[in-house]
C-alpha cells in the first residue's frame, strides 16, 4: 500500500453512535487519519475522553454551560486541545482549511448549517445527516456542484448503492445504464401485521424492533417505514434519479444493504453484516479499502435471503413520502417536521399510531403555498410544518 499522508478529520456529532464508529476505524489507522476537530451538543464527559484519546486541534460544544466544564476538564488534563461553543464554531471547523474532510453525524436540522458550510469549502463530505438532502436538497447538491464538494453517503443504503455504481457514475447512474435503484428495509416489528390490527399498537411495541436496538424516534420511523421513505427522498438527491426509478424492497435478513438494477438485467448489490463501521471505513478511505474491524459475512449462516414488497396500505407514511418527493418544493421539508412533531406525540401517548400518518397527509395539503428557495426560506418550512402538525394533533386529542 502507498504512503498517505493523514487525512485530518472534522467529526461533527463525536459522541453519538456513527461518532464513535467513526472513532474505532480512526483509532485503527492512526498513520492515515487525524481527528482535527471534534463535536457534540452536551456531553461533556464523553467528549473530554475523545479529545484526551485523539487530540484534536478543537472541541466545540454547542451547550455553553457543557462547553465550560469541557475546557475545564481538559486544562485539568493537561490538553492543548482549544474549546469553542455555539452553533457558528461548528461551522467555524466544518469549513477551516486545515479539514480534508468532514463527517456530518448532528441529528437533526441543527447539522444542516454546519453541513451545507463543508460542501461550500469544498470538502470531502461524508454525509450522515438525513436533514441535508430531505429538507434542502436543491440548495445542497447546489453548493457541493459550485465548490467541487467531494460528497460520500454514509447511511447503509445509500453506500450500498454508490459502491454498486460504476466509478464516476454516482451523479449519473442512468449513463451508466441503471433501471432501478433499490432500497432494502428490514420492515420492522410489523412487517406481517394485519392494517387493521395497527391501530392498538402502543409505543412499546413500536420500538420493539426485530433486529436492533436504536433510539425511539427512529425505531418508530422504522415501524411506519417513514425512514425508508426518507432515505428515497437522499436517493433522489444523491443519485439524480426520479421517484419512478427508486424502489423500496423488505428484506428481513438485513444482509443486502441496497442494490442496483441495469437495462442488461443485471442487478448489482452491496452485502455484509449490519455493521456501520463498514460505510464509514468505505467513505473515510474511498477510493482504497481499508479493514473497518467488522466481522466477515459467513453466507452459510445466513442461508436465505428473503424479500418483500412493502404493502403501502401498512405503511402509508412511505407513500406520503413519495407523494412528497414528487411534489416537491417544501413538501419534503413540511413531511419530515410533521413527521417529527407526530413521532413525539405517539411515543407521549397523546395520538394513536395510525395518526402519524394522518397527521403528516394534512400537512403535505399544506405544503405547495410554501417556497425552500433560500436556507432561511427552508427553516421557515420546516417551522410551517411543525406549526401545522401541533395544530392536526390537537384536534385529534380534543376528539
Amino acid at each position: 500500500m502507498a504512503e498517505h499522508a493523514p487525512q485530518r478529520l472534522t467529526l461533527l456529532g463525536a459522541t453519538g453512535s456513527i461518532g464513535q464508529s467513526t472513532l474505532d476505524v480512526v483509532a485503527r489507522h492512526p498513520q492515515r487519519f487525524e481527528v482535527f476537530a471534534l463535536s457534540a451538543q452536551r456531553q461533556h464527559g464523553k467528549l473530554l475522553a475523545q479529545c484526551l484519546q485523539f487530540a484534536p486541534r478543537y472541541a466545540v460544544m454547542v451547550d455553553e454551560e457543557a462547553a465550560a466544564q469541557l475546557a475545564s476538564g481538559l486544562r485539568a488534563a493537561g490538553s492543548a486541545t482549544e474549546v469553542l461553543s455555539g452553533a457558528r464554531a461548528l461551522e467555524h471547523i466544518a469549513a477551516a482549511p486545515e479539514a480534508d474532510m468532514v463527517m456530518a453525524a448532528i441529528v437533526g436540522a441543527a447539522g444542516l448549517r454546519p453541513t451545507l458550510a463543508a460542501a461550500r469549502a469544498g470538502k470531502k463530505v461524508l454525509l450522515a445527516n438525513k436533514e441535508a438532502l430531505v429538507l434542502s436538497g436543491a440548495l445542497f447538491m447546489d453548493a457541493v456542484a459550485a465548490s467541487g464538494a467531494t460528497l460520500l453517503p454514509i447511511d447503509s443504503e445509500h453506500n450500498a448503492v454508490f459502491q454498486s455504481l460504476p466509478a464516476g457514475y454516482a451523479r449519473a447512474p442512468r449513463a451508466a445504464g441503471v433501471r432501478r435503484v433499490l432500497l432494502t428495509a428490514s420492515g420492522g416489528p410489523f412487517r406481517a401485521a394485519a392494517p387493521e390490527a395497527l391501530a392498538a399498537v402502543t409505543p412499546e411495541q413500536a420500538c420493539a424492533h426485530p433486529n436492533w436496538v436504536m433510539g425511539r424516534k427512529i425505531s418508530v420511523d422504522s415501524a411506519t417505514m417513514m425512514n425508508k421513505g426518507l432515505e428515497v427522498i437522499e436517493a433522489h438527491w444523491l443519485f439524480g434519479v426520479p421517484a419512478e426509478m427508486i424502489e423500496v424492497v423488505i428484506h428481513r435478513q438485513s444482509v443486502i444493504h441496497s442494490m442496483v438494477e441495469y437495462a442488461d438485467g443485471s442487478v448489482i448489490a452491496q452485502l455484509g453484516n449490519p455493521d456501520m463501521r463498514t460505510p464509514i471505513a468505505h467513505a473515510m478511505a474511498w477510493p482504497e479499502r481499508i479493514d473497518a474491524g467488522v466481522r466477515p459475512l459467513d453466507l452459510f449462516e445466513v442461508a436465505r435471503l428473503d424479500f418483500e414488497r412493502p404493502d403501502l396500505h401498512r405503511f402509508p407514511c412511505l407513500g406520503l413520502a413519495f407523494d412528497a418527493l414528487r411534489a416537491g418544493g417544501a413538501a419534503p421539508a413540511v413531511l419530515n417536521a410533521a413527521n417529527e412533531e407526530a413521532v413525539a406525540a405517539f411515543l407521549e401517548r397523546r395520538i394513536g399510531f395510525l395518526d402519524i400518518a394522518r397527521v403528516i397527509a394534512a400537512c403535505l395539503e399544506r405544503s405547495a403555498a410554501l417556497a425552500v428557495d433560500s436556507l432561511e426560506a427552508v427553516f421557515a418550512a420546516d417551522a410551517c410544518g411543525r406549526e401545522w402538525a401541533r395544530g392536526e394533533i390537537r384536534q385529534r386529542q380534543a376528539a
